[in-house]
């Protein structure tokens, strides 16, 4: 047994931290002796303490440590490694997006003058057949989820679905949490409705302003600021609801955020 400075010169790792460990559950002293009160630790906690540390350095927090060392199954704590690691690789890739973000207010602070431009038009939609899911997500990121869920329906009931699909947004403004949203999918022939999925034809839309937005999903609150530019001109028309969005190429058929096309449509009403 190892009294706990000897433990912290054999493993490098501080008291403070040692005590931490303790306090937090996820290293206790093999015994404490009950005479001094000291902790003592045993030579089997070595392989312990080393996971734990990997586990610190790799930005698991102290309940997710806790969680890993509770199963002895390897499989289970590759899982969550491959789970901690897709977050980092997700945290990396929204930090490089804040500093391009950074870098185009630079651009724009100096040259008074944005890089993006959109152009909005008006059409008329007309009404669609479609396969569609309607459920409150999480967030706007929850949508992917979503579409995978409505093409697994699809398949599993042999639905042939076109290629033609696009969300709905049936919220007044805009939700940073649980988003009502609609997924449709075009369909030639209706099948029977299911629980969530359900077949329908969508409402026609006389007038809807349109804008194609080019590159990263980040691109699009420039696209709105661009509507809110050209509701300003044609007074003649005001924002209706609900908004839909279509995207036509995105991260399943486009490696590079860069490629990304998606067009925003806002219906309109006459003032």
């Amino acid at each position: 047994m190892f009294r706990i400075g000897e433990f912290s010169k054999l493993t490098q790792v501080t008291i403070r931290m040692l005590r931490y460990y303790d306090e937090a559950g996820l290293l206790k002293p093999a015994r404490i002796d009950p005479q001094t009160g000291y902790r003592l630790y045993s030579i089997e906690q070595i392989p312990i303490l080393n996971k734990i540390i990997y586990l610190r350095d790799s930005g698991f927090q102290v309940s997710e440590i806790a969680k890993v060392l509770e199963s002895c199954d390897c499989t289970a704590m590759i899982e969550e490694l491959d789970r901690k690691y897709s977050e980092i690789e997700q945290s990396i890739l929204l930090e490089k997006e804040k500093l391009k973000k950074i870098q185009l207010a630079k651009k724009e602070l100096l040259t008074g003058k944005s890089e993006i431009h959109y152009h909005v038009t008006v059409k008329s939609i007309p009404a669609y057949q479609v396969l569609s899911l309607r459920r409150i997500i999480p967030d706007y990121y929850a949508e992917g989820e979503l579409w995978s869920e409505l093409s697994a329906f699809a398949l599993e009931q042999r639905v042939p679905v076109t290629e033609e699909t696009f969300s709905i947004y049936y919220d007044e403004g805009y939700k940073e949490q649980n988003v009502d949203v609609e997924l449709c999918a075009l369909v030639k022939t209706p099948g029977n409705s299911c629980g969530e999925f359900a077949y329908r034809i969508t409402e026609p839309v006389p007038s809807m302003a349109s804008t194609m937005v080019y590159g990263p999903f980040s691109n699009i609150a420039g696209a709105y600021l661009s509507f809110a530019r050209w509701l300003q001109k044609n007074s003649e028309y005001r924002m209706g609801n609900p908004t839909r969005q279509i995207v036509h190429r995105g991260p399943w058929n486009e490696t590079s955020p860069q490629n990304y096309l998606t067009e925003i449509q806002i219906p309109l009403e006459k003032n």
